[in-house]
């Protein structure tokens, strides 16, 4: 679920530029508290893959696991700037409804594609695929938006990627057959590449739709876009305290507190930190699925897994040059 590195969005209609202000005395500690902020969202995003793993180990379909997800979620953020007189501020206009409602799809399929991935490939494989394969989506997003070849270091940020994604087909090491890694290869992108759209569709903000109202009004709309099918596959949920205590946990803590924790140190965090939570979150979901689910990584796994991290800090860098670059111009005019 976590937010990557993007280009510069434009701006909302109306939105006035602000010129860039320069640090102060407590930049430095507002920075740290936004670092470790953002290390807790990245931590508690990689911990939904083994929750999601444990529901359906326990009988919750996979549909029932992505609606209940969405809905909890959902309705506690919403609940949350309902109480904050956010919700009365939302302007209520076509743009603002299509951009909720293009959102709620699209979250209701990348949590479909994910928890589906599960059945067939590691934990720890389907969150470095989703998470490593969204670079090389968005690149290629852009560049087509662009009609323009990649930039060199965003090219080689998209090599890196490709080669990492390939090394991870050995990932698994626990002999799963052949049709079954190509499957949830291909449901783990198939998750990479809806939250790239959506990466890209929320790079233009619209007027007056801040980011927490975006994202809690967007997962209620998913989850309630998604019941019907949900309900349609069985919603039963065994009446035990583990799977119950599992399904408290998602909604709440790796979505809501993450999304909290997200929100609250991405305003905060210096260039470095603002990495974090993308390359948290896998590291998390890996170190997870072998500590507790027995998975095993292989040498090849492990090589692709650093190809990954080192594609995605290149394209990080980059980003963060080229910012450097424009304030360096700005300040220059």
């Amino acid at each position: 679920m976590s937010e990557p590195v993007l280009p510069p969005a434009r701006p909302a209609p109306g939105t006035p530029r602000s010129a860039p202000s320069a640090p102060s005395p407590a930049g430095r500690p507002e920075a740290r508290r936004g670092f470790a902020l953002l290390a807790v969202a990245g931590f508690l995003w990689g911990t939904s893959g083994p929750a999601g793993n444990g529901l359906q180990a326990a009988g919750v379909t996979v549909l029932a696991v992505a609606c209940y997800r969405l809905l909890l979620a959902g309705a506690v953020i919403s609940g949350c700037i309902a109480l904050s007189g956010r919700l009365r501020r939302l302007p209520r206009n076509r743009t603002v409804a299509v951009r909720l409602l293009v959102n709620g799809l699209l979250h209701a399929v990348f949590q479909c594609c994910y928890f589906a991935s599960l059945t067939q490939i590691p934990v720890g494989l389907a969150t470095l695929v989703k998470i490593g394969s969204v670079p090389v989506f968005v690149a290629g997003g852009i560049c087509l938006a662009a009609r323009r070849a990649p930039q060199p270091r965003l090219a080689v940020s998209v090599l890196l990627a490709v080669a990492g994604l390939a090394l991870l087909i050995g990932f698994p090491a626990t002999g799963a057959e052949a049709g079954e890694i190509a499957l949830g290869m291909a449901l783990a992108l198939g998750a990479g590449a809806t939250f790239s759209v959506m990466t890209l569709l929320n790079r233009t903000p619209v007027a007056g739709l801040d980011p927490l109202s975006n994202a809690g009004l967007g997962l209620l709309a998913g989850g309630v876009l998604l019941l019907p099918a949900g309900l349609a596959a069985g919603m039963a949920v065994p009446l035990e305290p583990a799977p119950s205590a599992l399904l408290v946990y998602l909604g709440l803590v790796p979505t809501v507190l993450a999304y909290l924790a997200y929100f609250g140190g991405v305003s905060r965090a210096s260039d470095g930190g603002a990495a974090v939570g993308t390359l948290a979150e896998p590291l998390t979901a890996a170190l997870l699925s072998m500590a507790l689910l027995g998975e095993e990584m292989t040498a090849a796994g492990a090589a692709g897994a650093v190809l990954l991290a080192a594609s995605m800090g290149t394209g990080y860098a980059a980003g963060v040059l080229d910012r450097r670059s424009r304030r360096r111009r700005r300040s220059a005019a």
